[in-house]
């Protein structure tokens, strides 16, 4: 069962990034920013962790769990070591994603000839 409800929730935040695209006109970088920022928003309200265990990949993979880590780890720096940790702690929890981001587009770079 918890592979069905992974399913349905993370298809169902990618319908709605879909349906922003195509209803809502907006581009992919608009609707990668308005998923971000309601993650955040959803782990700034306490509501991304139950979502977590609730549907399991299907919150931790798509963009939306990106803007819970940002918060996430933002405020945990924040209680353990002041408002600097605001900061450090946004780069603590999402440094490694962020890194092989820009690997692997370096390597995808290197090897494949871009066209037009």
């Amino acid at each position: 069962m918890n592979f069905f409800w992974a399913f349905v929730i993370g298809g169902a935040i990618c319908v709605f990034g879909q349906l922003l695209m195509d209803v809502g006109k907006l581009t992919p970088a608009h609707t990668m920013s308005t998923l971000v920022v309601l993650g955040a928003i959803a782990d700034g309200c306490n509501l991304y962790d139950p979502f977590i265990e609730f549907a399991g990949a299907g919150a931790t993979v798509p963009i939306t769990s990106f803007g819970n880590a940002l918060v996430h780890g933002a405020l945990e720096e924040l209680h353990k070591d002041g408002y600097i940790g605001i900061i450090t702690g946004i780069f603590k929890v999402t440094s490694a994603g962020i890194s092989a981001a820009i690997i692997f587009s370096f390597i995808a770079a290197v090897f494949v000839k871009p066209k037009g």
